[in-house]
């Protein structure tokens, strides 16, 4: 019996690309690898890519180019690119690195075994295409192994938006969602595994519509699973904000209490230059429903500054936005060109005038999350336990609010559900004790 193969991915961006890395990984484990922690040992390199962030395809040149020793010493090991630089790049990325074997978009990921077969003979592998079939049906039965107390399961991809600034709708393609038949048998089958929380993962999710009563719908059935004691869903849309889905966050005791609702921008004048198709009010009306349905509710956002055209007054409008809403934790950009979409034609601003509007705008983030942390002192919340600590006997775990939280403890293990009483509040997370 042959030695198995060792397989090294690197995974940029988000969380659905973390989900897609385990996926790729289950596909090759049946060609005989098995996942290393470093790259030095690796029979394949695998880099799982991200497009968002700025200059995503020059960073991952510069990776490849990190690799150049190692293939130097060891001429049979492989190399690929995957996600949505391998989708918007293409052959590109083997023009400018000939010693990349392997290039499959995100959509394609289920033909990897054939691709790493055909890098194996000697052949570069390229796959960009977007397939009829699903990918998911294609895809290896998971491997029964014991996994960690949450997990992510992917229920949507691609976006119909089409956002000014945002390369998804090239790089995943049109929105596509998965029936809620093999959701739901993915979702009782890491369950059974020792999952305790799930997150439902899509580029636009509350556009899901694999069950008759969509995203909501899918909600209210995970819900019936057995064991599974908490559901969230990551990234949402403001127009898909359904009346049912609001109403979940009011009736559904497993969906927790903290939502992502990127607005991007509280101007109506950049809203509608970034064709985000909703205004500043529709936004305030959806998050005042959503509270009133669940009071607790923790909210999170993205916010991007230097939008080309963006005056004063609108990135002022957008700090007016922030301080009305409030928000327990965001994240925040200075907006960045991506070729092919609209707003890159656009004259952009001074790079002095993003920076110094992302740092006020960031202060303001820091100390709405530090205040909304700081009022969980005294509280008691339910945290699930999740690995150990950096200290003898402490254990991590997450609130239901999604805030980190770490307890000093005997007899607490990884899947651990249990209330905790806050006593301390640090810059990143919560410190608390069990109740006497």
């Amino acid at each position: 019996m042959s030695a198995p193969k060792k397989l090294f991915i690197k995974t940029y961006g988000c969380q659905m690309n973390v989900y897609d890395s385990e996926r790729m990984a289950e596909a090759l484990g049946g060609q005989g690898y098995e996942q290393t922690a470093t790259p030095d040992d690796a029979d394949m390199i695998l880099l799982n890519t991200c497009h968002i962030r700025e200059k995503a395809a020059e960073k991952v040149y510069s990776e490849l180019g990190r690799y150049k020793g190692l293939k130097a010493a060891k001429p049979d090991l492989k190399i690929g690119v995957a996600g949505c630089v391998a989708q918007a790049e293409g052959e590109e990325i083997m023009r400018r690195q000939p010693m990349v074997d392997l290039v499959v978009g995100p959509q394609s990921y289920h033909r990897l075994p054939a691709l790493e077969a055909k890098a194996g003979r000697g052949a570069k592998a390229l796959d960009t295409d977007f397939p009829e079939e699903d990918k998911f049906e294609h895809l290896a039965q998971r491997p029964r192994a014991r996994r960690a107390p949450s997990a992510f399961l992917t229920v949507q991809e691609g976006c119909d938006k089409f956002c000014a600034f945002c390369v998804v709708p090239y790089t995943r393609g049109a929105e596509v969602s998965r029936p809620a038949e093999r959701v739901l048998a993915e979702a009782r089958d890491l369950v059974e595994r020792g999952v305790r929380e799930i997150t439902l993962l899509g580029q636009n999710v509350n556009a899901y519509h694999g069950h008759e009563g969509g995203l909501a719908g899918l909600i209210h059935a995970l819900a019936g699973i057995d064991g599974l004691a908490r559901i969230r869903f990551t990234t949402s849309h403001p127009n898909d904000m359904d009346d049912a889905l609001i109403a979940a966050h009011r009736d559904c005791e497993k969906l927790m209490p903290y939502l992502h609702l990127p607005v991007q921008s509280g101007s109506d004048r950049i809203l509608k230059r970034m064709n985000r198709q909703h205004t500043r009010d529709d936004y305030f009306r959806i998050i005042d429903r959503l509270r009133a349905a669940r009071p607790d509710l923790h909210l999170s956002g993205d916010f991007i500054v230097g939008f080309p055209e963006e005056s004063d007054q609108d990135f002022e409008d957008t700090m007016d936005l922030i301080e009305r809403v409030g928000y327990g934790s965001a994240f925040s950009f200075k907006y960045s060109t991506r070729p092919g979409t609209p707003a890159a034609e656009r004259a952009q601003l001074p790079e002095e005038v993003k920076d110094a509007r992302l740092q006020r705008l960031q202060a303001l983030l820091t100390r709405q999350q530090q205040a909304l942390q700081d009022a969980m002192v005294g509280r008691t919340v339910k945290v699930l336990f999740e690995k150990p600590g950096r200290l003898e006997g402490q254990m991590v775990g997450k609130s239901e609010y999604l805030h980190a939280v770490h307890v000093q403890a005997d007899g607490l293990t990884p899947g651990d559900l249990r209330e905790v009483r806050i006593v301390e509040s640090g810059p990143n997370s919560l410190k608390g004790v069990l109740p006497a």
